[in-house]
């Protein structure tokens, strides 16, 4: 991915070449490449996102994440599900951010 304009990569495209490639290293260990298996997401999770998962009490999370991400009640998740995980993660970090006293939103031009 190479923007037309720059004669490189915008950060944003790539950001989204970063998400490609965190899933691809995960996807396909077990089955297709396309999707992420039960145990794949737990790797994933455990090795990505690992504060979130070793500070969890509840043994079973990451289990009825997995279920609420898979749309289509496959027992995988394809990309487009996997990207409702982190689009829900940067939503929370976005509103943690903008809830600050001293965030941009709350500052009048």
């Amino acid at each position: 991915m190479s923007s037309k304009y720059t004669g490189g990569p915008t950060e944003t495209e790539r950001c989204i070449e970063s998400l490609l490639a965190v899933f691809q290293r995960y996807a396909g260990k077990e089955g297709s490449n396309c999707t992420l298996s039960k145990k794949e997401f737990k790797i994933f999770m455990d090795t990505e996102l690992g504060s979130f998962t070793k500070n969890q009490k509840d043994p079973g999370v990451i289990d009825r994440m997995m279920k609420k991400l898979d749309m289509n009640s496959d027992g995988q998740l394809d990309f487009s599900e996997f990207l409702n995980l982190i689009g829900g993660l940067a939503e929370a970090c976005h509103k943690h951010a903008m809830s600050s006293p001293t965030s941009a939103c709350h500052k009048k031009p």
